[in-house]
């Protein structure tokens, strides 16, 4: 970060005063960033998601002193290079990665807790429409790179309790097992990168589940509903700027807000209530969808 903003400040002694500075970062915060700047109103963010040349999604975000004529820019530039492009405030995370965050952190809970194995998880999960298992996906993306993102949103929070990282990634990252770059993850893969079987499996066996398909996928989901509400009633984004979002940088099959459109309200707010009731706060409605569903 301090390095990042010793290079806005040079740059924005350099750029005229039409010159707007932005910063592709996943994690670091545009406010601060534009306050090395003596012009705070001409800095935002353009969140790229990777592969870049492939993935269709940008979040723009305006940073607590970005201009109104700030953000239209960004927008338009990031369209402009036929992107799709969604507005949200300085949030750490911003919105995929802080919404989207419950999809590794709930299956690495259950698999901590022995109630489901790594194929069991994966298994339930892509057959709900997602493209990929969460354990997976964290072998494609690294292990020590969703690890990092995951602390990082974290401290980000104050170490609130529903975003702590999981001991078993960070065993992992310890023990040099990242995922498909290594070849050894939660799976193992051969020298082609082809997956074999869970090398990291924490249950009795691989097959086994405490937890039927569907109730793995209702965690999952009620999870990533909630946050949503939470960054909502927070003024992050808007639902559907979220929606889109979460389809485009996460490749989910509905946006949160939809699919508790097809839950119904009452049913995500009673699931979440029997999750709390059994898990603890992590679980606690979001006051935003408490009183959308109690209006």
């Amino acid at each position: 970060l301090e390095l990042k903003r010793s290079i806005f400040e040079a740059l924005g002694r350099a750029a005229g005063a039409e010159v707007l500075l932005a910063t592709n970062t996943s994690a670091l915060s545009i406010t601060i960033l534009a306050e090395a700047t003596a012009h705070p109103e001409r800095v935002l963010g353009l969140h790229f998601f990777n592969p870049a040349p492939i993935m269709a999604l940008v979040e723009v975000v305006a940073g607590e002193r970005t201009a109104a004529a700030t953000m239209a820019a960004g927008r338009a530039f990031a369209e402009g290079l036929g992107k799709t492009a969604v507005a949200c405030s300085d949030s750490p995370g911003f919105i995929v990665n802080r919404v989207n965050r419950p999809f590794t952190l709930e299956p690495l809970r259950m698999l901590a807790a022995g109630e489901a194995g790594i194929e069991a998880i994966d298994t339930a999960v892509a057959g709900a429409g997602y493209p990929l298992g969460p354990f997976a996906y964290m072998d494609l993306v690294g292990i020590d790179v969703n690890l990092a993102a995951a602390t990082a949103i974290w401290h980000a929070f104050a170490d609130e309790p529903r975003f702590r990282p999981s001991p078993i990634q960070e065993g992992l990252v310890a023990a040099g097992s990242l995922g498909r770059k290594s070849g050894r993850g939660f799976y193992g893969y051969d020298a082609d990168g082809r997956r074999g079987r869970p090398k990291a499996d924490r249950t009795a066996g691989a097959s086994a589940s405490a937890l039927a398909p569907e109730r793995i996928v209702e965690r999952v989901e009620l999870a990533i509903i909630n946050e949503a509400y939470h960054a909502v009633g927070e003024g992050v984004a808007g639902p559907a700027d979220i929606d889109l979002a979460l389809r485009l940088g996460a490749n989910h099959p509905l946006g949160p807000f939809e699919r508790a459109g097809q839950l119904g309200l009452r049913a995500v707010v009673q699931g979440l209530a029997r999750l709390e009731a059994a898990y603890g706060e992590r679980y606690r409605v979001a006051p935003a969808l408490w009183q959308i569903a109690n209006a």
